[in-house]
């Protein structure tokens, strides 16, 4: 009787989990924010958690060709820090920066034996704290009154092959030092790669008045 193989967990099966995290934490901020209106997103099971995910097909289409781009950037480590910018929609200006970076723990595509990986329960438990975090940040993030747009930000590594027509060399749309607050909320990693997270918000402080 031939024994069965053991499963194992590959450059390929991490990649997947962090470009998976990325789509569904996207989702998470442009709902919990009201990028767009409530009524656009559904409810799924993911994490072992209840999430929302949208149904515009607009978006889906252009998150899914984002994604793509990145998951084969992270193949070969190529990617440093996703960034989602919330803007207004009439001014431009960034009112908040979702900043993951990517950190590689191992560079190369040997297997590892199940025996020896982190448990993919482990992982999973890391990720819904974050997606937790996200979706409380509505108790420290300001009220935003006005509409909002948003851009997706990618850095790479200078050995990136990065499609001219597709990808473009833009601003890093940052919030001045001056009003800037930030939020560092929990990581999760894999055997291949560690996901680092916060948020970077535009605070315009109240002006204090002098005493007569």
């Amino acid at each position: 009787m031939q024994a069965q193989k053991s499963k194992q967990i590959s450059l390929k099966g991490s990649t997947a989990v962090v470009t998976d995290f990325f789509k569904f934490a996207i989702n998470t901020i442009l709902y919990q924010r009201g990028v767009y209106p409530a009524d656009d997103f559904h409810l799924v099971k993911k994490y072992g958690q209840t999430v929302m995910l949208t149904e515009d097909a607009a978006l889906i289409n252009y998150l899914d060709k984002i994604l793509k781009q990145v998951n084969e950037w992270l193949l070969k480590g190529n990617v440093t820090q996703l960034v989602l910018v919330l803007l207004s929609k009439d001014t431009r200006t960034p009112l908040e920066r979702w900043v993951f970076t990517v950190d590689i723990i191992r560079s190369d595509d040997e297997s590892i034996p199940l025996d020896d990986a982190k448990p993919d329960a482990d992982i999973q438990k890391e990720i819904r704290h974050i997606i937790k975090q996200i979706v409380a940040s509505v108790t420290f993030l300001p009220l935003v009154y006005e509409p909002m747009v948003f851009n997706i930000l990618v850095y790479t590594r200078d050995s990136a092959d990065v499609p001219e027509k597709e990808w473009l060399d833009t601003d890093p749309l940052a919030i001045e030092a001056s009003m800037s607050q930030q939020v560092k909320l929990r990581s999760f990693s894999t055997d291949y790669h560690r996901i680092g997270a916060m948020v970077d918000y535009r605070y315009d402080p109240v002006p204090s008045v002098a005493e007569k």
